[in-house]
């Protein structure tokens, strides 16, 4: 599928022409962070990194885009906590960036964050980021506040409907952070094996 007339692959292009290998910063693995504001994502990139934060401008931009370190399952990793993104088609500067990263910046897996509480609303941005072919992990978070409604998800249903990991949290306390952080070092031993194969 193509967005603003570019096609997106795996393997991306930057603006000046360079194939974009994953891979992250010096052979550093790179997670990044997407999705609507007030989902819950600086609460969970704050989870994931303690205090190895910087935050400045992205390039060019007076977006600002924090960025840390999160040590996972021995491996430490890049983490970046975009701005609010409603879509591959940005309209604000803010989205821009959003996408920038997420189509320029090499990310190597990507946690797509959305709010327990909307979620039918915003899986149309996941199906979108699916599209892209890069590796995503979907995080239901907030699940507290869903659960006070009386709101129950089949987050095992969800998974086999999207063939991608789910994984439920309330970032804000840390419930299912140790869970998020299984999945992802997971799935980075798995393309780790699949590299290893190709090679």
């Amino acid at each position: 599928m193509s967005f603003s007339g570019r096609s997106v692959s795996p393997v991306n292009r930057d603006p000046g022409g360079m194939v974009a290998h994953p891979g992250g910063r010096a052979g550093m693995p790179r997670l990044v962070l997407v999705g609507t504001p007030n989902v819950g994502k600086s609460a969970l990139f704050n989870a994931l990194t303690g205090i190895y934060v910087t935050v400045s401008n992205y390039p060019g931009t007076t977006v600002e885009v924090a960025r840390g370190r999160a040590v996972i399952d021995g491996t430490t990793w890049e983490v970046i906590d975009t701005p609010g993104l409603y879509s591959l088609l940005p309209i604000t500067e803010e989205e821009r960036v959003a996408r920038t990263v997420l189509l320029w910046d090499r990310p190597d897996l990507i946690l797509h964050v959305v709010e327990a509480r909307h979620l039918t609303r915003l899986l149309s941005l996941t199906l979108q980021l699916l599209e892209t072919g890069l590796p995503l992990i979907l995080v239901v978070n907030v699940l507290d506040e869903a659960e006070r409604l009386g709101i129950r998800l089949d987050l095992s249903l969800l998974q086999q409907r999207l063939g991608v990991p789910v994984v439920g949290t309330v970032a804000a306390g840390g419930r299912g952070v140790d869970e998020l952080k299984a999945r992802i070092a997971s799935w980075y031993r798995s393309a780790k094996g699949e590299e290893r194969k190709v090679g």
